[in-house]
């Protein structure tokens, strides 16, 4: 397992086990994690999974590609450290990874 912080724009933190191989996406959804609607499912055709990753975990999470570029461009408050929930698979590098979600998505 691979533990995931999601931190509400509030402040609430959910800390969930992911499974190695899946999706920061598909772990909030499972675990009904608020904010993280998910409406494409994780194909990367919206931005409704929009997080900012900690600046800790940001280079291990990869850089990302330009079809997440311009889904991101529909989000609302985009920063140098988002990312699409989606396109972050679970590895277990990423044990302990941190990711707030944005005011917008409350």
């Amino acid at each position: 397992m691979v533990k995931v912080t999601y931190v509400e724009h509030g402040g609430a933190r959910h800390e969930l086990d992911g499974r190695a191989g899946s999706t920061v996406m598909e772990t909030a959804v499972r675990n009904n994690v608020p904010g993280i609607d998910a409406d494409c499912g994780g194909a990367c055709a919206c931005a409704t999974c929009h997080v900012y990753v900690d600046g800790a975990w940001l280079a291990r999470t990869g850089a990302r590609t330009a079809m997440e570029d311009s889904m991101l461009e529909f989000a609302d408050g985009v920063e140098g450290n988002s990312r699409l929930a989606c396109q972050i698979r679970l590895t277990p590098d990423l044990d302990g990874l941190v990711v707030r979600l944005p005011e917008s998505q409350h």
